[in-house]
């Protein structure tokens, strides 16, 4: 952050399948911060629908993410720290979760279609159907500048990825 202090959230964003919630649980361990997956804060309804093979709307979104966004002020108000794996889309969805806080970073996990289309296809025991990734890059606004992003290319190793992270951050070692 510019005043010097680490921030206390990270919200580790992008596409399914560009490995959110494998680099945000990495990430977590090794800067010492908990995990938490933005997945389980979906409503049963969300992961039948999605399941099912169908997008999410926007409303369908709002409640999911106004719950992850009160979870990062419960953590940050208990000054604990958190790295919270979340698709945030669009601008319109990080503006929820972040809402004006300058001690919330957004990761961004870029990678081309191609790429994350080969993951999705082996994965296994995941809710979101390779088949709604168009639908995910279509809907994907990348951060902008003033969002403060981190951003981070995902065509090479876990490690590699974490370290950027970390250097980026210029974040205190644990």
């Amino acid at each position: 952050m510019d005043d010097g202090q680490n921030p206390c959230a990270l919200v580790v964003m992008g596409v399914s399948g560009s490995g959110k919630s494998t680099i945000a649980d990495r990430l977590a361990i090794r800067i010492g911060w908990r995990f938490e997956d933005g997945d389980s804060f979906h409503p049963p309804s969300n992961v039948a629908k999605m399941h099912s093979g169908q997008p999410l709307t926007d409303e369908d979104r709002w409640p999911w993410l106004r719950a992850i966004a009160a979870e990062i002020d419960r953590t940050c108000g208990i000054r604990e720290r958190a790295v919270i794996a979340c698709s945030a889309l669009k601008r319109s969805y990080r503006d929820i979760l972040v809402h004006g806080r300058d001690d919330i970073r957004i990761v961004f996990l870029d990678g081309t279609q191609e790429l994350i289309a080969t993951r999705l296809a082996a994965r296994k025991n995941h809710f979101m159907p390779p088949g709604l990734l168009a639908s995910q890059f279509k809907t994907l606004e990348p951060p902008t500048p003033d969002e403060r992003p981190i951003t981070v290319a995902i065509d090479r190793s876990v490690d590699t990825i974490i370290e950027d992270i970390v250097n980026q951050l210029k974040l205190d070692r644990p």
